[in-house]
């Protein structure tokens, strides 16, 4: 229960966090251009790529870590999280996964963003 309490506190700060920002950055663009998400996705996989060097450098708890990366950079953006399991896959010479990992979360996620608008409209 602790474990998912820190998660979820994390989660709670990280989504704060991301709606606070990506509307800054935004009403800085007068832009269609996503300029706050995409601010929000960068600085995301910034702070997860130090999260997780961190914990390699560092004796950082298990439970240090998840409302890290988890919790506050998971409630901030998932991309965070999509990004550094692509890095880890590279640098593991995983470059088939990484490739198939990229190209099928972004078409299918796409494709499951279509569908779900699709369906809906449809009642």
């Amino acid at each position: 229960m602790r474990i998912l309490l820190l998660i979820g506190t994390g989660s709670f700060i990280g989504g704060v966090l991301r709606y606070s920002i990506s509307q800054f950055v935004q009403n800085k663009f007068l832009s269609a251009f996503p300029f706050g998400t995409f601010a929000v996705n960068i600085i995301g996989c910034f702070a997860i790529g130090m999260v997780f060097a961190l914990s390699e450098k560092t004796n950082m708890s298990p439970e240090m870590r998840l409302f890290l990366a988890t919790g506050i950079c998971g409630g901030f953006t998932t991309f965070s999280a999509f990004s550094n399991e692509t890095f880890s896959l590279m640098r593991d010479g995983q470059l088939f996964y990484a490739s198939a990992y990229i190209t099928s979360s972004v078409l299918f996620g796409l494709f499951a963003t279509f569908i779900g608008y699709s369906l809906l409209k449809l009642i």
